[in-house]
């Protein structure tokens, strides 16, 4: 399947912004609201898509929405929160131990 003009400006632009774009994956679902495209990056460089102030996701959203509404759809971006590396406290003190 194809992927529409939208995710490949994305996927484009993302790929030219970080700095491990073989890490980078989009999830595209489809419902009654429109599309949403989930993205997955390295967790080093969440930093990077989100921007200072958030300026650079907003920015994103801005250039993926027009693009979609010029190919009749309402697509919608989400930053995938990257896995916690945290350790627990009884973690933490069992590592301290060894």
């Amino acid at each position: 399947m194809e992927k529409p003009v939208y995710q490949e400006v994305l996927e484009t632009i993302l790929k030219s912004l970080v700095t491990k774009p073989e890490d980078i994956k989009i999830e595209r679902k489809i419902d009654e609201m429109g599309v949403l495209l989930s993205i997955k990056v390295n967790p080093h460089d969440v930093g990077l898509v989100i921007g200072k102030k958030g300026n650079m996701i907003k920015a994103l959203r801005v250039l993926i929405r027009a693009i979609g509404l010029k190919n009749h759809a309402r697509v919608n971006l989400k930053v995938e929160e990257p896995k916690s590396s945290k350790m627990s406290v009884d973690e933490v003190i069992e590592d301290l131990k060894s």
